[in-house]
């Protein structure tokens, strides 16, 4: 079996609730769905989300990335050869969102070859893994409301709450939240937005409302100030946009600058996630699995990940925003019970795309090929 070509399909999404934070806003869902064809007729699929104010990517970028460049990096090889497709996408300097997208697919369609999902091909420690919602800037009372929302419905108890606004706005929103769901666990993310001042004293703040870490509190690039907080708080500094890559996490745990990396596998695929999980192991740092506000495609793909771990299925994964969305491609919605997500049984990721709706939120005109 060899690699034919790779699409890259551009939609748009609508949104039940925009997602503001300390960094930007996810205002559009703008997503990029990933088909990575075979000349026997499998087909492995994934979605990539354009973050601009973070990899500096957009919707039309992670298009061009692949039709013009990864598409022909991996045309010919076999899909089971990961780490030949791995060090070929590699190549194309930057575009972290594009290339993760390719690495997942590519699991998909070896699931798929191989008839069993990829949480079993990853590891398969556990068959679900409990799910986190992220709560984005808003009204600390509506924030409070969001959490209590989630605990009813889903049976959510973990929740991580965005700060880095205005110190009196953060800690109210923190203190409501913990008011109205006393046992959550809950911790913080300024994405970037405090000083080191502001942080010391965010943080004295938070801590007495237990808050389990702090992700991200000053700019990636303060590391003198971000090893001083590092040192300082008895809660971990959690990496995100400062751990993107296997080189860059390194950097930091060298720096001694965070206690705990947060993976996304929607930035570094399957493949580059299993390294950074693997260097936190050898050094003794625990690991959350992330999110950057996927649609349910993504949640899925993320639910795949954190419970084929020992080292992660313990910890709640972050896969609860892709209920932000008011819609989405999927045929079979993401499976949560009892605050836990269970993904598919299926091979691969076991996803299926609604057709129809890619039909109608698509952004490109569909190849006559695929309507006959």
């Amino acid at each position: 079996m060899q690699i034919t070509h790779i699409d890259a399909i551009p939609f748009l999404l609508p949104l039940r609730r925009v997602a503001r934070f300390a960094s930007g806003a996810r205002e559009r869902a703008d997503h990029v769905l990933v088909r990575v064809h075979t000349d026997e007729g499998l087909v492995g699929q994934a979605e990539a989300q354009p973050r601009p104010y973070t990899y500096g990517e957009t919707q039309a970028s992670i298009v061009a990335a692949i039709r013009e460049h990864l598409s022909a990096a991996v045309t010919g090889l076999d899909p089971l050869a990961t780490e030949r497709i791995d060090e070929r996408i590699g190549a194309l300097v930057g575009n972290t969102v594009a290339r993760g997208a390719v690495d997942l697919a590519v699991w998909d369609l070896v699931g798929k070859l191989l008839d069993r999902p990829c949480r079993e091909l990853l590891g398969g420690y556990a068959p679900d893994v409990a799910a986190a919602h992220m709560i984005s800037h808003g009204d600390p009372a509506a924030m409070a409301a969001e959490a209590v929302e989630y605990a009813e419905r889903w049976g959510i108890s973990t929740f991580k709450v965005k700060v880095g606004r205005e110190l009196a706005v953060d800690i109210a929103a923190t203190t409501a939240i913990r008011e109205a769901l006393p046992d959550a666990e809950l911790y913080v993310d300024a994405n970037r937005g405090w000083d080191e001042d502001g942080a010391r004293r965010a943080v004295q703040a938070l801590l007495p409302l237990g808050i389990r870490s702090i992700e991200e509190p000053v700019p990636v690039d303060d590391r003198d100030a971000r090893r001083r907080l590092a040192a300082l708080w008895p809660v971990p500094l959690v990496g995100d946009e400062s751990c993107t890559s296997l080189a860059s996490t390194a950097r930091e745990l060298d720096a001694g600058a965070v206690g705990t990396v947060s993976v996304k596998v929607a930035r570094t695929g399957f493949t580059d996630s299993r390294r950074i999980l693997g260097l936190c192991l050898g050094r003794g740092i625990p690991v959350t699995v992330g999110s950057q506000y996927e649609g349910a495609i993504g949640a899925i793909t993320t639910a795949s990940f954190a419970p084929a771990f020992a080292a992660t299925a313990g910890r709640a994964a972050e896969v609860m925003n892709y209920t932000d969305l008011a819609d989405d491609l999927l045929a079979v919605p993401p499976d949560v019970r009892g605050g836990r997500i269970v993904p598919p049984s299926g091979p691969g990721l076991g996803i299926e795309i609604d057709e129809d709706k890619l039909d109608h939120y698509r952004l490109d005109s569909r190849p006559a090929s695929a309507a006959a």
